[in-house]
């Protein structure tokens, strides 16, 4: 079928580029090179190993030094345990769990190579391509599924070539705490036969509408339910909410935030808990003792050594094929509970659950969900709930190319475009003062937005405003470009001095532990390193610790903050802004505020965009509009 031809080649082109990027990144580069980019963990210490599934050997790892570095090993990452020795000692293998400095990573192999004994050790994290397997695979199913199977209909429905239906014996489920388009959605979601689509806006409470949607589903027709989202983060969130509602829910995969909590609401927390899991642990201690008789004979061989070797690893290798049994007992057994299993979309097809068949997929920041991913959980499903906002973050896509052709649209954009009927757009917020709030709503929600009346007149203090655009124009603050990101340090310097002042006049308002939460963000990189190191000198800002925060939009979304400054950075006379110009980036930025939102930034450079030029006009019609010369004695 055209419409997964065209996706295919699209993956294809995705694929290269990335492939393309890592390979620049890796290929002539030093182990510290790759450290620093995220791509190693060296050096590491081996601190423990066991036999696993398939007779392969699973080894504890831990990184002793470079603890601070941001990192790419991820759980279901396909990585490579090296010796900086020799570059042919490597054997390559699956990471299996990964936490703070620690990790397992199951090798394809069944013992250790002598030379892991000489020390220089480490791990390179190797090219996604089981990510891109996984997702090529989806689309060649869904492709094959169209005409022949009971997901047919759902096919043809997301594709274009048919309506969803629902059905009229409606189970209202009256929910307290939701509001009445909250409960709408709801009711659209249990009687939808295919399709259902919750648009929640910034602050509606679309996760809150979501978790209540998933246990009317499950009061409906009491069959298990997979939930899936893009990011481990927006999965972590679901699976404790679904847990705090009582529902059974099961983890699949590694979560990214380490809570106890959490850890036991996983597979793999679940199994160890498992009455059968003694009887494992007895089978794998039995395996690696016939093992570790078996390498006595390593150094000195004769042909009765040889058979002895052979027959003590024949032994081990049959206990290990129990254990696979027993294991894969225990993982039907805590699945077969479940009211409803959690996963990010690869992890949906994890060997644990790949055989799971669902009656209802949901996929929650289906905005940031790239397409041929989606169709990996769709294959497991008849029904599919979308939930998210495609008015901000998009999917991360490292061709242009791709993007341009229609990659960057996602199934949610699509789906939205296609059945209307489908959609219900979460109208209320609870998070921003409505002056906040106003200007979001009219360039991306057709002005529907309403603020709940607890939020709608939030101020820091009395005779506060809620919002401000302070105008660097003719200051002389020129942008610099530092490698291939921008930055502009008297627009930052300038940025501190102010919300030093703010915050001086805050300090007579709050006590320190009643303090306002504030996060400084930017687009770019390099304008945030620049402003953590002016919060690090700051003593009257230092006071405040984690109340004050400067990080990226990118790891914002989702989240909030009393006040927000936004530092704009760009200012030159060509009128270039560069990727300021995706506004769905900047709607992010916008609506993390709750009580004061100050943009600052050089109305000549930004005005070149209508997004921008409209933006200055708002506040100016909110008396919000004002000079960086006014605060010339700052």
């Amino acid at each position: 079928m055209e419409y997964f031809k065209k996706l295919l080649e699209l993956l294809k082109t995705e694929r290269e580029e990335d492939l393309r990027s890592y390979l620049q990144l890796t290929e002539s580069s030093s182990v510290a090179e790759r450290r620093s980019n995220g791509l190693s963990w060296y050096p590491i210490a081996i601190r423990g190993s066991e036999m696993s599934r398939g007779d392969y050997l699973t080894v504890e790892i831990e990184r002793t030094t470079h603890q601070e570095l941001a990192h790419q090993l991820r759980f279901g990452a396909s990585a490579v345990l090296f010796s900086n020795h020799d570059p042919k000692d490597r054997v390559e293998g699956t990471i299996t769990h990964q936490s703070g400095n620690k990790l397992k990573i199951t090798l394809k192999t069944d013992e250790l190579p002598d030379w892991t004994r000489d020390g220089k050790l480490g791990i390179d994290v190797l090219f996604d391509n089981n990510s891109y397997d996984e997702m090529q695979a989806a689309l060649k199913h869904a492709a094959s599924s169209i005409e022949k199977t009971d997901q047919s209909r759902l096919i043809k429905i997301l594709t274009g070539e048919g309506s969803p239906t629902f059905s009229d014996q409606i189970h209202h489920y009256e929910i307290a705490g939701l509001n009445e388009v909250q409960q709408q959605a709801v009711n659209k979601i249990v009687s939808a036969q295919e399709l259902a689509i919750v648009h929640g806006p910034p602050g509606t409470g679309k996760t809150t509408t979501l978790v209540q949607a998933i246990k009317a589903l499950f009061k409906q027709n009491h069959q298990q339910i997979l939930v899936v989202a893009p990011s481990n983060t927006a999965v972590d969130l679901l699976t404790e909410k679904l847990d705090e509602e009582g529902l059974n829910v099961v983890r699949v995969g590694n979560p990214a935030r380490v809570s106890d909590r959490l850890l036991s609401l996983t597979l793999d927390g679940k199994m160890s808990e498992h009455p059968s899991m003694k009887q494992i642990r007895a089978f794998k201690k039995q395996a690696n003792e016939f093992k570790n008789m078996a390498h006595k004979y390593k150094r000195n061989f004769g042909r009765a050594e040889k058979e002895q070797r052979k027959a003590l690893f024949d032994e081990a290798h049959k206990i290990m094929k129990e254990v696979g049994n027993t294991e894969q007992y225990i993982i039907d057994d805590v699945l077969g509970k479940a009211q409803v299993v959690t996963a990010t979309l690869v992890g949906a097809n994890h060997y644990t659950v790949r055989n799971l068949k669902f009656h209802t997929l949901v996929i929650d920041e289906a905005g940031q969900a790239l397409e041929p991913a989606c169709w990996i959980p769709i294959m497991k499903a008849q029904k599919v709930i979308f939930a998210g906002d495609h008015c901000q973050l998009s999917p991360t896509i490292k061709s242009n190319e791709a993007a341009k052709s229609g990659l960057s649209t996602t199934l949610l954009e699509k789906s939205i475009a296609l059945h209307p009927e489908s959609v219900t757009l979460l109208e209320e917020q609870y998070r921003m003062n409505k002056t906040i709030m106003g200007y979001s709503s009219k360039v991306f929600y057709e002005n529907k937005l309403k603020a709940h009346g607890s939020v709608a007149d939030r101020l820091l203090f009395s005779e506060d405003s809620p919002l401000a655009f302070v105008d660097t124009a003719g200051c002389g603050f020129e942008e610099k470009l530092e490698g291939t990101s921008s930055t502009n340090p008297e627009e930052a310097a300038f940025l501190f001095k102010h919300l030093t002042q703010l915050v001086a006049t805050l300090g007579g308002h709050y006590t320190t532990e009643t303090f306002p939460t504030i996060a400084v963000i930017s687009p770019y990189k390099q304008q945030i390193l620049l402003m953590k190191e002016l919060l690090l000198n700051s003593a009257a800002l230092q006071q405040y610790g984690e109340r004050i925060s400067v990080n990226t939009i990118d790891s914002f979304q989702g989240q909030e903050r009393d006040l927000v400054y936004i530092s704009m950075t760009r200012s030159n006379n060509e009128g270039i802004i560069g990727f300021l110009s995706d506004i769905r980036r900047m709607n992010v930025a916008m609506t993390r505020a709750r009580k004061k939102l100050v943009v600052i930034g050089d109305s000549a450079t930004l005005s070149r965009l209508p997004f921008y030029a409209d933006f200055i006009d708002y506040a100016e019609e909110n008396n919000a509009y004002q000079s960086a010369w006014e605060f010339a004695e700052l």
